[in-house]
């Protein structure tokens, strides 16, 4: 049986994600857009649906947000992208700094239509997953919490990516 898929800018994605044993449901879509260009489409995936951004990040859920990617993007471009992210939301985390920087190491150049998945499960980690094959992951929840901010936090990459997210 097909899953069910949202579509977004030509993007299209799945209405579930499973992680071991936990399936997380799409919360919503949001498009990515710099300047004019339309640079990848997210989306937010959540045990139960929530349009709060404190009410994901703040209690030890299960979550994942999942970019699919509309152009070519070198690592060098997402990686600043990330630490610009990480540093609008999520500086006061410096905690985990250490650990974000280890993450930024494995990014590596996308592809028009690839993916990268961070999934969260409590009590394990968090994983970064670069099309299917899984690369790294971060113990902790405050290395979520810092992640996650960067889509859900004060200064979200645009406000229409995180109200397309947030199912708003």
């Amino acid at each position: 049986m097909a899953a069910l898929a949202w579509e977004l800018a030509g993007a299209t994605l799945p209405d579930t994600l499973k992680s071991g044993e936990i399936t997380l449901k799409l919360n919503g879509l949001g498009l990515r857009k710099k300047a004019m260009f339309k640079v990848y489409v997210a989306g937010l995936y959540l045990t139960s649906p929530s349009k709060n951004a404190e009410t994901i990040l703040a209690p030890d859920h299960a979550k994942a947000m999942c970019m699919h990617y509309l152009r070519d993007l070198t690592k060098t471009r997402l990686v600043d992208a990330f630490r610009e992210g990480f540093e609008a939301n999520a500086k006061d985390k410096t905690g985990q700094r250490a650990e974000f920087d280890k993450m930024l190491v494995l990014i590596t150049d996308v592809k028009e239509g690839e993916t990268l998945t961070f999934t969260y499960v409590p009590g394990r980690n968090t994983t970064l997953r670069i099309g299917s094959k899984e690369v790294g992951g971060f113990v902790g929840k405050g290395f979520s919490d810092a992640v996650f901010s960067i889509w859900l936090g004060p200064t979200p990459p645009s406000e229409d990516l995180k109200k397309g997210v947030l199912g708003m």
